[in-house]
């Protein structure tokens, strides 16, 4: 195998090399089988290789590569109206990545205060604990210390405050607020869900100063928590005026979007953003079939079937290794389990036992499997950790 010198050493990557995927599956050259727990971070929500994305990737391969939107594509029309149907949004931006969807969704959210009339209002309130993304904006609107170092001064406009926090956040709102950023559903910053509750009260203080809200759901979306976006579980009463997606959106291939309202999008005319690649002819081919497999009634049934199946496993097993497991959280097939011993050596230990799980932050050890996965699945997957677990005692605690 060549060697990775060539390669920016900002990855710390397994000796393990997949080859070849199928199911909820990955495979080695010598034929080694792993199940997939953490399915490319939340984007292999349709499992690997799936036949209708492999058939409208090869299909749109022999027609039409790249126009860039110089040029009409009209699979992004026809997905944006599918985005549109099954959201509250009446406009949508294509991009490569959910950092992407996400700078879309701040530029957005400024720019309508701006043409508002308002442009002192730029500030964007968000949470400790939340990932955006790898770029300077998003970095700064996370407000991880440890993403931000070296990288020159902060940037101005954004506001990080404590994870659900409501009066926080009621009493940061000044006359340069923007936006409110949220991730419904935090991956990176330990699987953690906002209640529905505090969504809808989020919801009403944005309407009451002319706030938009903004969600992230790249990680939370794409049926990932038995609704095709996490807040939708609010029933309308925490509708967003500005979303990014990504991730599990385009079933592995890479793209994003930025959804907006009329009035939200109403300052994003020509000129004010651009994209080469975003929303080209083959990222639109797969996210259309993506669209259509994650609409699926009975996927989503399996999710909610699966996710309470999984949860009641995760806390037997809490139950009986509690010198492991802290406790159970997150959101359907998002979940996590905060651990007394290293995360991260936990995650290595079970990678070995043939199970590839996640970490997150708050030391916790994150799962977002394909949609896909059956009870057997989740069955062979607690038998592992049953068996890594308790191999993961006689580990340090924990000190971080």
């Amino acid at each position: 195998m060549p060697k990775n010198d060539n390669i920016y050493n900002c990855y710390a990557p397994p000796a393990e090399e997949f080859v070849r995927g199928e199911g909820v599956y990955l495979y080695t050259e010598n034929g080694d089988k792993y199940l997939d727990f953490i399915a490319g971070i939340a984007v292999n929500g349709l499992g690997h290789n799936h036949p209708a994305l492999v058939g409208a990737l090869t299909e749109q391969a022999g027609k039409l590569w790249h126009l860039s939107n110089m040029f009409k594509v009209q699979d992004q029309i026809k997905l944006a109206e599918k985005y549109c149907a099954a959201s509250f949004a009446d406009k949508v931006f294509f991009t490569n990545s959910g950092a992407e969807a996400v700078e879309c969704a701040m530029k957005t959210a400024r720019r309508c205060q701006f043409v508002e009339g308002h442009p002192e209002r730029y500030e964007i309130l968000t949470s400790k604990g939340a990932f955006h993304g790898r770029t300077f904006a998003t970095i700064n609107a996370g407000g991880n210390p440890k993403y931000l170092e070296g990288f020159g001064p902060e940037l101005p406009g954004f506001i990080n405050l404590p994870f659900g926090d409501f009066e926080a956040i009621k009493n940061a709102i000044s006359d340069k607020t923007a936006a409110i950023l949220l991730e419904p559903v935090q991956g990176e910053g330990g699987v953690r869900a906002l209640p529905v509750q505090f969504l809808k009260d989020v919801r009403a203080l944005c309407d009451e100063h002319g706030l938009l809200l903004i969600y992230d759901e790249v990680q939370s979306g794409a049926g990932r928590t038995g609704k095709l976006f996490a807040h939708q579980w609010a029933d309308g009463q925490a509708d967003p005026d500005v979303m990014a997606v990504a991730k599990g959106m385009g079933g592995g291939f890479p793209m994003g979007a930025c959804l907006a309202t009329e009035r939200a999008a109403e300052g994003m005319v020509v000129g004010t953003h651009g994209s080469t690649y975003g929303g080209g002819p083959l990222a639109m081919a797969v996210a259309s079939a993506a669209f259509d497999e994650l609409t699926n009634p009975e996927l989503m049934a399996n999710v909610n079937k699966i996710a309470n199946f999984m949860t009641q496993q995760f806390e037997r097993l809490q139950q009986d290794h509690p010198e492991v497991v802290e406790d159970v959280r997150g959101k359907g097939l998002l979940i996590g389990m905060k651990l007394k011993k290293k995360a991260l050596d936990v995650r290595n230990l079970a990678r070995a036992h043939k199970l590839l799980a996640g970490n997150a932050g708050d030391n916790v050890l994150r799962m977002a499997p394909p949609l896909i996965i059956s009870e057997d699945n989740v069955r062979d997957a607690v038998a592992i950790l049953d068996q890594v677990f308790t191999e993961a005692k006689s580990m340090d605690d924990f000190d971080g």
